[in-house]
C-alpha cells in the first residue's frame, strides 16, 4: 500500500492519488473547491472528545495513538477505515490533514493502522 500524508493546505500534487481528508473538521480558511478532496470520510478521525483531550496537553502522543486505535476498532470507524485500506490497495491514496505537525498526529497514527 501506499498511504502519504500531507496538510490539507500544500497544493495538490499530480501523484497524490485519493485525497482523503481525514480530520472530523472542516480546516479553517480553506474553500472546499481549493481542498480538490476526492473523500471525506469523517469517520476515521479522532472523536472530538479525543482530540480536544489530546490538544490540551493532558496525555502523551503514545497514549493518545492507543485511545485513537481504540476508537478506530469501534463499528463504524472500522467500516470507514475498511474502505480507506481497500482504497490504498488499489493506488496511492493521501492522507490530508491541517495539523501543523502531521509526524504527531492521528493522521500518523491512521497510516501506521493502514500498513499493519
Amino acid at each position: 500500500m501506499n498511504v502519504r500524508v500531507r496538510r490539507v493546505y500544500d497544493p495538490p500534487a499530480a501523484d497524490d492519488g485519493v485525497r482523503l481528508l481525514v480530520d472530523r473538521l472542516w480546516p479553517r480558511g480553506l474553500a472546499k473547491d481549493a481542498a480538490r478532496l476526492d473523500e471525506w470520510p469523517k469517520a476515521v478521525a479522532p472523536s472530538t472528545e479525543l482530540r480536544r483531550w489530546f490538544h490540551a496537553g493532558e496525555g502523551s502522543f503514545e497514549e493518545f495513538a492507543e485511545r485513537y486505535e481504540a476508537e478506530l476498532a469501534e463499528p463504524a470507524a472500522a467500516a470507514a477505515l475498511g474502505h480507506v485500506r481497500e482504497l490504498a490497495c488499489e493506488g496511492t491514496v493521501t492522507l490530508l490533514t491541517a495539523t501543523k505537525d502531521p509526524e504527531h498526529s492521528h493522521a500518523a497514527v491512521l497510516t501506521r493502522v493502514l500498513g499493519s
